[in-house]
């Protein structure tokens, strides 16, 4: 598809009758601008479709350096009681 060349404004009647070449010129690279009662109203313009793009596994390096340990030691006793919230009772919280 070429970019857009020419705006072409249609009355609405027109467009009716000819949706179909109006279509293929639209395909084509145009925008036209559909009137009504001489004023524009809607524009056709091609579609463009705008793949996304691949996933691509290991996009974050940095954690294939976690040690397992990090996942599977169990956690040290000062940081379970931030987990637990127990620290918050002793203060009345």
């Amino acid at each position: 598809m070429n970019a857009p060349t020419t705006i072409d404004f249609v009355n609405v009647h027109d467009a009716k009758t000819n949706l179909s070449k109006l279509l293929d010129r639209a395909h084509a690279g145009e925008e036209i601008v559909l009137a009504k009662a001489g004023k524009p109203y809607a524009k056709l313009v091609p579609f463009i479709q705008h793949e996304k793009p691949k996933r691509q596994p290991g996009g974050w390096p940095e954690l294939a350096n976690i040690p397992d340990s990090a996942w599977f030691d169990p956690m040290p006793e000062s940081e379970l009681v931030l987990w637990e919230g127990s620290r918050l009772e002793k203060h009345g919280l």
